[in-house]
């Protein structure tokens, strides 16, 4: 993905967009976290330093391509779920809700004519990452949707025949 990102009215559009999902008791649980501009490169100086120790025999590439990884689109938003544990809501539904935000910011830029993708790699499970970002406890991090200009058409993966049940007394 490439410049240009969206506007900042076409992100107040997709946030809102996003935001419309099942939420049981409108309990709102999930945040946005938004990387742009530097702050995608501040970021990622700390993803490398990061990876680099998690990893000391990564070479000085891997550390790259760990430091430059949200430089590979102009906005990337971290859906953070905020899960209210002990609460009439169930936690599943909770998760669910967040999991709905990401495919909605998806459907949204996708429809704005962005190119979007939903990652969840190392660094969204990683507990030094987390503290970067100030997440709070019981916070994790539903997914980094990465949007900007399609440079290229997405190669398509094979998806398997849909596994249907019917349920017969």
């Amino acid at each position: 993905m490439a410049e240009p990102g969206p506007s900042p009215d076409q992100v107040e559009r997709l946030l809102g967009i996003a935001a419309r999902v099942p939420d049981h008791g409108k309990l709102t649980p999930w945040r946005f976290m938004l990387f742009e501009g530097e702050a995608r490169s501040d970021f990622g100086q700390i993803l490398g330093k990061v990876f680099a120790a998690a990893t000391p025999d990564a070479g000085e590439a891997q550390i790259a391509f760990e430091t430059n990884r949200l430089n590979r689109a102009p906005l990337v938003i971290a859906v953070i779920s905020n899960v209210l544990e002990k609460h009439k809501v169930p936690e599943w539904e909770q998760i669910l809700s967040a999991g709905a935000v990401c495919q909605n910011m998806l459907i949204a830029a996708s429809a704005m004519g962005f190119g979007a993708q939903w990652l969840t790699e190392w660094y969204a499970y990683d507990p030094q990452v987390k503290d970067a970002l100030g997440l709070r406890s019981g916070e994790r991090i539903a997914g980094f949707i990465y949007i900007g200009s399609v440079t290229e058409e997405p190669v398509e993966r094979a998806r398997p025949a849909a596994h249907i049940d019917r349920w017969d007394a």
